[in-house]
This record gives C-alpha cells, structure tokens and sequence, in this order.
C-alpha cells in the first residue's frame, strides 16, 4: 500500500501508536544510485610519441579549473615550450595547476632504474624536467611536488578529461609498444568524462 501524503502521516502514526518506518519501511530504504555510464573509446595509438601533439596541447588547452600531472618525469612535456605555455596561461587564468613527479632521490626511483636497466638515468630526467618546470613555480595556483611510489600509471588531467598511460614494468618509457585509447562519459563524479590511456602492447 503506497503511504498517505506526508501531513497525514503523523496523525495515523498516533493513532496506531506505531512510528512511520514501522508502518511504511519503504520511505526509509536506500535508493540506489545510477550507476555511472561506461567509457567510450575514442581514439588508439601504438606509442606515447604517435599521440599528436595536437592532442596534448588541446588537452590542456580545453582545462577551465584543473590541471594535473602525475609521472616519474614528464619530460616530453616539460620540453615542449608551447605545451609549458599553454599551461602557464592557464594558470595565469586561474586554473590551478598540479604537477607530482618522482622524487630523483627516492629508493622507489633507484628501483624503478634497476629494474629498466638504465641506472640512474631515470633520477637524471627527473631533475631536468624539474629544471625545466621551474618556472611556472613562480605563478599563482601553481604546484609541484615530489611523490616516492610506484607507479602503475602516469596521468594527465585536465578537468575531468585524462590522459593515462600505463607504465610497463622493467621497460624503458616509451621504447616498449603502447596502445593510446580515449574515452568519454557524460559528467558525473568522481571524474572522469573523458580518458585517454596509453596501454603497454
């Protein structure tokens, strides 16, 4: 039986001597959520370095309130003086910016460049890139930080679009065949409504 409109339900509570969970559980049960639409896939390239540049510099050319950087260096990025721009500009727009690389001291990184056989070329391209960023430290909502973990990902986001690219295990970036694919959803939470991902082979 549906239950009465809300100014009646008081009354018959009384009467019966019974509270509204007892006599209508149902106003009580927990509605479940929609679940979030799965990703559509957009696009797919065999290596980092066959994703246009075009698409990294739309990606965060098109960022109105986030973007974010998570990887071991970045360098690729951190040398391409009109991707820095873009950011720069966005970050002079407002937009905060957040860049978390792998700290060259760290053990995890000394593992990571033992397990790649490349020593401490790894450690060697964080403190370029690091040289390299330097200057948007000096902008407003702008940080960057240092992070001492494995990582199975790096990510680059720009609002709730990313960029992913999985990081393959004992194999130098990018020399190892990838598969770059994007994906879109409708906006929902947590982010996000488009990924890219560049996945090992």
């Amino acid at each position: 039986m549906a239950p009465p409109y809300p100014r009646h339900r008081a009354t018959l509570c009384a009467l019966l001597d019974h509270t509204a969970d007892d006599l209508w559980p149902q106003l009580s049960a927990p509605r479940p959520l929609p679940e979030p639409p799965g990703a559509q896939i957009l696009a797919t390239y065999p290596h980092r370095w066959a994703v246009p540049r075009a698409v990294w510099q739309h990606h965060f050319a098109s960022a109105r309130h986030e973007i974010g950087i998570l990887a071991y260096a970045g360098l690729f990025l951190a040398e391409d003086q009109g991707v820095m721009r873009t950011i720069a500009d966005k970050a002079r727009d407002g937009v905060t910016v957040r860049i978390l690389l792998g700290n060259p001291d760290g053990p995890r990184i000394s593992e990571r460049g033992a397990d790649e056989g490349v020593g401490d070329s790894l450690a060697a391209k964080i403190r370029n890139a690091l040289v390299l960023y330097e200057p948007l430290r000096d902008l407003d909502n702008v940080e960057i930080r240092l992070h001492d973990t494995v990582l199975y990902n790096s990510i680059y986001r720009a609002d709730d679009d990313l960029l992913i690219n999985p990081t393959p295990t004992a194999s130098p970036h990018p020399t190892p065949p990838y598969s770059t694919s994007a994906a879109r959803n409708p906006p929902t939470w947590p982010p996000p409504t488009t990924t890219a991902s560049i996945e090992s082979g």
